[in-house]
């Protein structure tokens, strides 16, 4: 008894940590600079 040939299938999945870690110099500064400022902004109005 033969059985059919496995077929890999159509699409290929991609990991979404391995498409963000590239980009993390750029987005990890980006993000703590907004961060900080908002912080920085909400204690001058409450101020």
């Amino acid at each position: 008894m033969s059985h059919a040939p496995q077929t890999p299938p159509a699409h290929d999945t991609q990991d979404v940590v391995e498409s963000i870690v590239p980009h993390m110099p750029v987005v990890l500064p980006v993000a703590g600079a907004v961060l900080i400022f908002l912080l920085a902004f909400i204690a001058v109005f409450m101020a």
